[in-house]
């Protein structure tokens, strides 16, 4: 064989391996569908690949990738939902992430970027109708999911990582890329373009080193289940920042609800405070939240500003005795007790009467001061729990689950359950360190607390 036959044959391997496997290219040429194995309805319109309906799809011909970088514009029309399957094939293996920015549907917690089954988000950046950006980079053990530039997802797959029977395929390997509607509506796509990255220079122990344990891990287990992971009452307070919560979060895999506190003496004490908040969280990938503090809070901030927020919490801990004096429960020296019973009862009275601010979740709940608390279940009787319980529902309140206090009981959880009330789980951070809603999960197993029984925040962009 000559020379240049040699070279000619070299260079024709080298051509095709790129061509077919684990190349860097443009997957999309914006004119037909060539490169793509579709199924259902799927079309070209405008240099826009679309996915319409239940069960379209279009899978990636003859390319096989492990570790990439994919990028792409994507927009949904109403209703259109969808995902993008990588290291998948045939058998339908390998992530799923998911493009959804329907707010009424009613699984509320896999919106756009989710990583799913692993790394559910409950808040997408971008509104149906709007284009926006995707970059799925996977680099050894480490999946980083960008939307808009911004990361929503950094997971690093274990060694041993824990998955039930629905979700045993979702495992890195190697595959094609497909994209899937799943929706009503339309999901478009344009610009898909993937580089293949060269997995020499990965340490992957070092990755593996930073991954959590999952089989030790309750979270995994909540997003495995399909249960939305959410906590609703996170501060930025005792050094917290947004972006060192955002990182905590996209770490634990759990989602969070950030609130100001708002009230006279509070950090939030006008409308003006109230804008300038929101103005400065809109971009970060937190459901936000108002905690009206003391009883003036409704007239303190006007019903426009309040609204503004995706939804509002408040407590009974601060309020008025019958001898004038103000009342704060969390702190021994502002609590005023000569009859324990009577001053039971006033907590009962003060709780129902807070249930009728314009307020969606009552939290911190069945608090009782340290000189009582040793006796918990000896105060909360049945038929003040009865009460509160009933009170509650009739508000339209959501309870919840508090991490910092453990409260409420089991007992108490079972009839608010029993009465039909709509839970949400909250770690009232005092500390930078946000934890891992321990308590509350506890009570969601013990309690057989499903999905349909937690609230679904009434989220805005």
């Amino acid at each position: 064989m000559s020379r240049l036959t040699t070279i000619l044959l070299v260079c024709s391997l080298v051509l095709l391996s790129s061509c077919s496997n684990s190349s860097s290219r443009k997957l999309f040429n914006g004119a037909d569908l060539a490169d793509w194995q579709t199924s259902g309805s799927v079309l070209v319109r405008d240099s826009s690949l679309i996915l319409s309906g239940f069960n379209s799809r279009a899978a990636l011909k003859n390319s096989v990738y492990k570790n990439f970088d994919l990028h792409l514009r994507a927009r949904t029309t109403p209703g259109g939902t969808g995902y993008i399957a990588f290291h998948t094939d045939d058998s339908e293996k390998g992530y799923r992430v998911a493009i959804n920015n329907d707010n009424d549907a009613p699984i509320w917690w896999k919106k756009t970027g989710s990583l799913l089954s692993v790394r559910n988000l409950t808040k997408s950046f971008v509104k149906e109708g709007q284009w926006f950006d995707m970059d799925i980079r996977v680099e050894g053990q480490a999946v980083t999911v960008k939307v808009n530039g911004e990361p929503v997802v950094e997971y690093i797959e274990p060694e041993h990582p824990y998955r039930t029977s629905p979700n045993e395929k979702a495992l890195l390997s190697e595959g094609t890329i497909e994209l899937i509607s799943n929706g009503q509506g339309d999901v478009e796509f344009k610009n898909i373009f993937i580089e293949a990255l060269d997995g020499r220079g990965i340490d992957t122990a070092a990755q593996l080193a930073q991954a959590g344990d999952e089989q030790t891990d309750e979270i995994i287990r909540l997003h495995q289940e399909d249960f939305p992971v959410l906590d609703y009452h996170v501060h930025l307070k005792g050094g917290l920042t947004k972006e060192v919560a955002a990182a905590q979060s996209r770490r634990l895999g759990i989602n969070y609800v950030v609130a100001p506190n708002c009230g006279i003496g509070f950090p939030i004490t006008d409308d003006e405070g109230i804008y300038c908040f929101l103005d400065s969280m809109r971009t970060q990938p937190f459901i936000l939240a108002m905690q009206g503090e003391g009883r003036e809070w409704p007239t303190t901030f006007s019903e426009a500003a309040r609204k503004e927020f995706d939804f509002v919490f408040t407590d009974a801990l601060t309020f008025t005795d019958r001898k004038g004096r103000r009342v704060r429960l969390w702190i021994d020296d502002e609590v005023f007790i000569d009859n324990e019973q009577e001053y039971m009862d006033l907590i009962v009275e003060k709780m129902c009467d807070v249930f009728k601010e314009p307020a969606d979740i009552y939290v911190n709940p069945f608090f009782l001061p340290t000189q009582m608390n040793d006796r918990y279940d000896m105060f909360w009787t049945d038929q003040r729990v009865n009460k509160v319980i009933a009170a509650l529902k009739q508000s339209g309140k959501v309870l919840e689950i508090n991490e910092l206090y453990q409260i409420p009981s089991k007992a108490i959880i079972l009839k608010a359950k029993e009465a039909g009330l709509k839970f949400s789980f909250g770690t009232n951070n005092v500390k930078p360190e946000v934890g891992k809603l321990e308590y509350a999960v506890r009570m969601k197993k013990e309690c057989s607390l499903t999905a349909q029984d937690m609230y679904k925040p009434k989220i805005k962009l």
